[in-house]
């Protein structure tokens, strides 16, 4: 039976603390059983640190809420545990179209190239994305879920921090060496400890609409400028699961938020999308303004700020939720280091700076693209038409239109934990230090598999193209070698397509079954590549060297001085 994540409630159970004598200090307190919190307090458990998560609700978010969940956040849910499942049930899409008026003006595909196991995008309504975090998180013996408990204070020390949870049978002390705090836009925590986030917030307002009907519109994102069923406006069309149609409609400042929301409203806006035969329900109805925001600093002390509650954006491009699951994707083995020992507190500083980089990146791309689609004078308005009536036979001019850049992951290229390309070590492509990896087909003892999948988990990665006129058992000795350093890295062996090479102890042997890793990684006989547990590249070379990949993993961990 399919299980009803609108309707689930969550038992609250009674705290040790409320009766422990002595409190104890848990590694990692997560705050907010959000789609963020819940891939933050995943990803720490799976790396062996209990976390204690807390909510103060026992049920999972109303409405489908956020929705697109972009490629490379899938590739997170993947590592987590959970990414089949998100597929299997999403909506995958790749393709969008772009109307002006009544007119359609171009078509444009976000993943035009084959070997990719997962989608640009898949729609999937926000309640579903926390249910099978949630069930993924109940799987796990270090994870402990509190619900109903709900942090009314906070008070940093030297060495924890101790928040006061408000719960049915009164309040606790719950002390943490670190806390998440992904609370969402409005953030208690950040306002308990007297900070506040800045940016712009845009004079515009949006209808929500989840219309469930059965419909003959494709799988694709649709864009009007201008329809004729809603003038001088724009309209946003996504299908989800569950033959649920998520619609957009600009309504404008002077719009009233309550009155927009009543039926009498929403359904004359959707039969005029529709046409009046359609049979339509309405499931969920909102409106929101938005902003384009973020703190000054996501790292305050030992509390760490991610998702929401450190940045906002409009949700034209759908930048929010995917931002914040890569949030906790660069914060989780940062922490696991610290928290073991074999990195200073200063990585996660770069948490921080990684991620407000990101951060400013999507409120360029979220601020343009609301510029784009809600121009604020005639001038703008005559611009932005123009240059629609352009795009449909120009295409330098679709490079103009902007109905939402959608989500790609971030290129940390000024990242402090990158180690530049050496002058000789020329590189094409876009795997350069500070990218994501790049997924691709390969065989692994026989079998199809992904190469991004042997790259995941919690450890460094080591990518090596072997020479195949070199001796392999110097191959191996220097494998070994890096396995063994303070911070180990584990080794994967690309061969071409009916390759052979003797077995290396600790290294996975992957065939390139169709070239696309030599091609995408640009790799000669002899390259090897450094990957960041969050799989982003840290540093190439043309040849294996032991000392220089030590050198990395210290420059990556924050492990090395200024001038080392």
């Amino acid at each position: 039976m399919a299980v009803d994540y609108q309707k689930l409630r969550f038992d609250y159970v009674r705290a040790a603390e409320h009766d422990a004598p002595a409190q104890p200090v848990h590694p990692v307190v997560v705050v907010g059983a959000g789609p963020i919190g819940l891939s933050a307090a995943i990803d720490l458990a799976q790396q062996g640190v209990s976390v204690v998560l807390v909510d103060n609700d026992d049920t999972l978010s109303t409405g489908s809420r956020a929705i697109c969940f972009a490629k490379r956040t899938l590739e997170i849910f993947d590592r987590l545990g959970c990414g089949d499942r998100m597929v299997e049930k999403g909506v995958s899409w790749n393709v969008g179209k772009v109307f002006f008026q009544d007119e359609l003006i171009y078509t444009f595909n976000l993943l035009p190239e084959a070997g990719h196991a997962r989608p640009a995008f898949i729609n999937l309504q926000q309640y579903y994305v926390e249910g099978y975090l949630v069930d993924r998180a109940m799987a796990l013996e270090n994870i402990e879920i509190r619900w109903k408990s709900n942090v009314i204070g906070v008070e940093q020390r030297d060495d924890h921090v101790e928040l006061r949870i408000e719960t049915p049978d009164g309040t606790y002390p719950l002390r943490a060496q670190y806390v998440v705090a992904a609370d969402g836009a409005r953030s208690p925590i950040r306002n308990m400890l007297g900070l506040d986030s800045h940016g712009r917030t845009f004079k515009d307002r949006f209808l929500i609409a989840d219309v469930k009907m059965k419909a003959a519109f494709p799988t694709e994102r649709w864009f009007w400028f201008d329809p004729p069923f809603h003038r001088n406006q724009s309209v946003l069309l996504h299908r989800q699961p569950d033959d649920v149609w998520r619609i957009d409609f600009q309504l404008g400042w002077d719009a009233d938020p309550v009155a927009e929301k009543a039926p009498e409203k929403v359904i004359p806006r959707v039969n005029a999308l529709l046409g009046e035969n359609v049979e339509f329900e309405l499931e969920w109805v909102s409106v929101y303004t938005f902003s384009c925001v973020r703190m000054d600093s996501f790292r305050h002390g030992r509390v760490l700020f991610a998702g929401d509650s450190a940045h906002g954006v409009s949700p034209f491009g759908a930048r929010g939720a995917n931002s914040g699951v890569q949030d906790t994707d660069n914060l989780a083995w940062k922490l696991r280091l610290v928290l073991d020992g074999e990195a200073p507190s200063a990585l996660l500083d770069t948490y921080a700076s990684e991620r407000e980089f990101a951060a400013d990146e999507n409120i360029r791309n979220s601020t343009r693209a609301t510029d784009f689609i809600t121009p604020k004078s005639a001038v703008s308005r005559l611009f932005r038409d123009a240059t629609l009536k352009l795009a449909k036979d120009c295409p330098f001019a679709r490079r103009i239109v902007n109905s939402g850049r959608l989500s790609v992951p971030a290129v940390l290229s000024t990242s402090p934990l990158n180690t530049p390309d050496a002058e000789s070590d020329a590189f094409a492509g876009p795997m350069v230090p500070g990218s994501v990896c790049i997924d691709a087909p390969v065989a692994v003892d026989g079998k199809s598999a992904w190469f991004l999948n042997q790259t995941a988990g919690s450890a460094f990665t080591g990518i090596y193209f072997p020479r195949f006129d070199e001796d392999f058992t110097k191959v191996a000795a220097n494998l070994d070698a890096l396995c063994k350093l303070p911070i180990g890295v584990r080794p994967v062996i690309v061969i071409p397509h009916g390759a052979q090479v003797p077995p290396v102890p600790n290294a996975t042997i992957v065939e390139d079954v169709q070239g696309l890793v030599t091609v995408r990684f640009d790799a000669r006989p002899g390259t090897f590549y450094l990957l960041r547990p969050d799989q982003h590249v840290c540093a190439r070379w043309r040849a294996l060297n032991v000392n220089s990949v030590s050198a990395a993993l210290d420059r990556a961990t924050c492990n090395i001085t200024s001038n080392g």
